[in-house]
């Protein structure tokens, strides 16, 4: 599952007319670079939340058959937007019963996807990733492959954004607007959180800034060694 319904107020004016996951670097949307991303991965089945502009979304990619891929659509209105985990709860029902990865469309990241696992038992996996500027901080404490809530002072890394769950996560939640740390947290505190840290390139496109400066990353020749 891709998630596309945020309304992206950070990178506004470039949002009023265009969808966040629709805005380009290095040649093609944001949510593009996922999809092949995916598709390189297997992943070929894939959900996609909208809101904000959502059917703009829905004519760019149609049923992903330019992409390889077979794309479906949980459309969330234009009303009170439902969060993360009120929008996966949402899509459940096209997501099937088993584990599933979701992954944030507004970032891009070259985590190898077909790599990622949900062990038995567990609720969901995270992918972690180090500390950029804008979250110094971090969110969660990785020992090992299990992750928890950092407590005050703890070494800490970041969420990614990409993870892979358990519907039984979402056991006991009801449809509307809710956020999916507190499940998370419910889980890590039940020991049933695995993860790993992803060492590699990861770009939390939040701002015009970040925008130009990932597309100056693919863009640009790199520079030798």
């Amino acid at each position: 599952m891709i998630l596309a319904a945020g309304r992206g107020n950070r990178m506004r004016p470039l949002t009023d007319h265009t969808p966040k996951p629709l805005l380009r670097a290095g040649g093609k949307a944001l949510i593009e670079h996922q999809i092949e991303r995916l598709r390189a991965a297997g992943l070929t089945d894939i959900v996609i939340n909208h809101a904000h502009l959502g059917e703009q979304i829905e004519r760019a990619l149609g049923g992903g058959d330019g992409h390889g891929v077979r794309i479906r659509y949980s459309a969330e209105g234009q009303g009170k937007a439902l969060e993360t985990g009120g929008g996966i709860f949402k899509a459940l029902s096209l997501l099937g019963p088993g584990p599933f990865l979701v992954t944030n469309g507004d970032i891009w990241c070259d985590v190898d996807y077909a790599a990622l696992s949900l062990s038995e038992g567990d609720l969901a996996s995270l992918v972690l990733v180090d500390n950029p500027p804008h979250n110094p901080v971090g969110d969660f404490r990785l020992r090992g492959d299990r992750v928890s809530h950092a407590g005050d002072g703890e070494p800490a890394l970041t969420f990614s954004g990409i993870g892979i769950y358990h519907p039984d996560l979402f056991d006991g939640c009801a449809p509307g607007a809710f956020p999916l740390a507190p499940l998370l947290r419910a889980a890590m505190a039940a020991g049933r959180v695995g993860g790993c840290h992803h060492r590699g390139r990861w770009v939390d496109v939040g701002t015009p800034e970040r925008l130009q400066a990932l597309d100056r990353m693919l863009t640009e020749p790199s520079p030798r060694d």
